[in-house]
């Protein structure tokens, strides 16, 4: 004869007695998608965690069926507490008649589709909430597939923009499987990792629907280099302007501008241009800066008359 055992759907769940449903729900899905099948294929104990992690929210999701699994809980510590064995628990007096009142409330999850029928519950749960045991009507890993598609559970997608895309913002047009078509709004400031919620266009299933992510990563630029809202951009130099001084052409996300380069200026140094970097994701009002590193460009293929007033110049040059 098989002993029945009380199970502790808090400690599955891995929250405290005195949780709030939404804190309930938010730990239930979390673990949900810990150990969904989905993500630990041919994982014969993830799937009982699984199974054993959905059991216990159709306990505890539930305002009615918590309320008399709280009451048994409290019978039962008090009946450990005096000593008795954990296989000698009388559950007579808690288990559901047929039809009761105190039945078992479907509320949360597609049971019938997840354990086919009542099949992949505990003896606990049957007994004291109701569920009687049914035969089996689809393969388990057709059920398995079926929960898959129908999981109250977040979806993250990752897609890429170029960094003027990023600085500018834009927009993406996705199609969902179901043929939903949608348009994301991909704000100015965007970095590699940002993340652009479309509420309600997850994944649907126990506990509502779930939202969709776009995880946001911007393509690497041959021109800048980015750090934080600040670019960094290699500025070309030629030899006279940086010895006479001039002007300078620097690129910017936002248009060419001019740079006036002192005399005397020296391969490597940075100038700051404020307000050319990239905005500020929270306030698109401010941006960062571009910080613009001289580059000096030597000479080659001189003509004679070039290479003679070098020359002319070093000439000079080793008199001082």
């Amino acid at each position: 004869m098989t002993v029945m055992r009380y199970k502790d759907y808090y400690k599955i769940l891995q929250v405290e007695k005195s949780s709030s449903g939404k804190e309930i729900k938010k730990a239930y899905r979390r673990l949900a998608r810990q150990y969904h099948p989905d993500k630990n294929p041919n994982d014969n104990v993830a799937e009982e965690k699984f199974k054993e992690i959905n059991e216990a929210y159709e306990v505890l999701g539930d305002e009615d069926n918590r309320a008399k699994y709280d009451q048994l809980g409290q019978s039962y510590h008090r009946y450990q507490q005096m000593g008795g064995s954990p296989g000698g628990f009388d559950y007579s007096q808690w288990a559901s008649a047929a039809g009761g009142s105190g039945g078992y409330r479907r509320v949360n999850i597609d049971i019938e589709d997840l354990f086919s029928g009542g099949g992949g519950f505990s003896d606990f749960f049957n007994t004291i909430f109701n569920r009687g045991r049914q035969s089996q009507t689809r393969p388990m890993n057709d059920m398995f597939r079926r929960q898959g598609q129908s999981m109250s559970l977040d979806i993250e997608q990752e897609i890429e923009i170029s960094l003027e895309e990023a600085h500018q913002g834009t927009s993406r047009s996705l199609v969902k499987d179901d043929g939903e078509r949608l348009t994301a709004k991909i704000p100015k400031g965007a970095k590699t990792g940002t993340k652009v919620r479309l509420r309600g266009k997850g994944g649907s299933g126990p506990g509502g629907t779930g939202d969709l992510y776009l995880k946001i990563r911007v393509a690497h630029s041959t021109t800048y280099e980015r750090k934080g809202d600040n670019l960094t951009v290699n500025v070309p130099l030629d030899v006279l302007t940086a010895v006479l001084g001039g002007k300078v052409v620097v690129p910017t996300l936002s248009g060419s501008v001019k740079l006036t380069i002192p005399a005397g200026t020296q391969g490597g140094r940075t100038f700051r241009l404020k307000g050319k970097g990239m905005p500020k994701i929270r306030d698109n009002d401010q941006y960062g800066d571009l910080l613009a590193t001289i580059a000096i460009q030597i000479p080659n293929n001189l003509t004679d008359e070039e290479k003679r007033l070098y020359e002319e110049l070093a000439g000079i040059s080793r008199k001082k």
